[in-house]
């Protein structure tokens, strides 16, 4: 069944890259509204904002959207990642201004929130989107691909000469909670040299050493250090998720990247649906429905997030 969540939960942070206040908003929606953006600051007949892969534009730092009249939200990943991952389908998202709250760079915030409201059903059939046969995309040494799976799986691998990240693989089968243990605290990350090159360029100006992993060769310059030792790994593995949320439905297959980012997989996801014989929507059975994220999660996936 297609879930929202049963009451509004607001937040309170800035963009990773204005720098500016943001409060956002995520509000119920019934059955087959999907995810959908509202800015707030711009007129009601403009503002409106599809969570959807067709209407991602490239940019090289986050997921960025734009509707039909040039009106643009930016860096959605992680808030899409963690409705993916708790199970939520429908929902209304309002915000004054053109980017996300980073929070502390991980979508662990956004679970607790969402769980600490709560989940509804909404009575109405869920539709997921069945990979049927592999599908790839390549740029140089980066590869998505997606294949058949009978669940969601991501397989992804990084690879940085920065010693404090260097090679990292992980495999996870994302049914029964598996992202909120595994995956939800995990926070973005980039080298010291490239938050100089963005400050230089305006960029990052809400970036600090609390909202992201800070790495510069083989020192991890943020408080406290890592999470988890392959944190990096897990936080790409995280984006993907909220990428692939962008389909319009939970995805059922196995997702592998190959130092992929952001708009690997949206080509990955274009290639796929202009394939009529590389997917099929199918209504989820109760058997299946418990093979995809946010299947089975409990309170001590909540505390395990904490």
């Amino acid at each position: 069944m297609q879930n929202t969540i049963k009451s509004k939960i607001a937040f309170v942070g800035n963009g990773l890259h204005s720098g500016n206040p943001v409060r956002m908003t995520v509000q119920p929606a019934p059955a087959d509204h999907g995810i959908v953006f509202r800015r707030t600051d711009v007129s009601a007949d403009r503002g409106f904002i599809p969570a959807r892969w067709d209407h991602v534009v490239q940019s090289p730092l986050c997921t960025l959207l734009t509707n039909a009249q040039g009106v643009s939200i930016s860096t959605v990943e992680h808030i899409m990642a963690a409705l993916a991952g708790c199970g939520v389908h429908n929902a209304l998202i309002e915000l004054r201004g053109n980017e996300v709250p980073i929070m502390d760079g991980s979508a662990k915030p956004f679970v607790q929130a969402i769980l600490t409201a709560g989940v509804a059903p909404l009575g109405a059939p869920l539709v997921a989107i069945e990979i049927l046969k592999p599908i790839e995309v390549r740029a140089g040494a980066a590869v998505a691909r997606l294949a058949p799976a009978p669940g969601l799986s991501i397989d992804f691998t990084i690879d940085f000469a920065d010693p404090a990240i260097g090679r990292q693989s992980k495999v996870l089968n994302l049914a029964n909670g598996a992202f909120l243990r595994e995956l939800s605290d995990s926070r973005t990350f980039c080298r010291q040299s490239d938050v100089d090159d963005m400050r230089s360029r305006g960029l990052a100006l809400g970036g600090t050493y609390l909202n992201a992993v800070v790495v510069d060769g083989a020192k991890v310059l943020s408080p406290g250090g890592l999470r988890h030792g392959d944190e990096a790994v897990r936080h790409k593995m995280l984006d993907a998720l909220g990428d692939l949320m962008l389909a319009g439905a939970p995805v059922l297959g196995r997702y592998t990247g190959v130092r992929a980012g952001h708009a690997m997989t949206n080509r990955l996801l274009r290639a796929v649906f202009a394939d009529p014989e590389a997917y099929r929507r199918v209504v989820c059975t109760p058997s299946m429905a418990t093979l995809l994220p946010g299947a089975g999660i409990s309170k001590a996936d909540l505390l395990s997030a904490a």
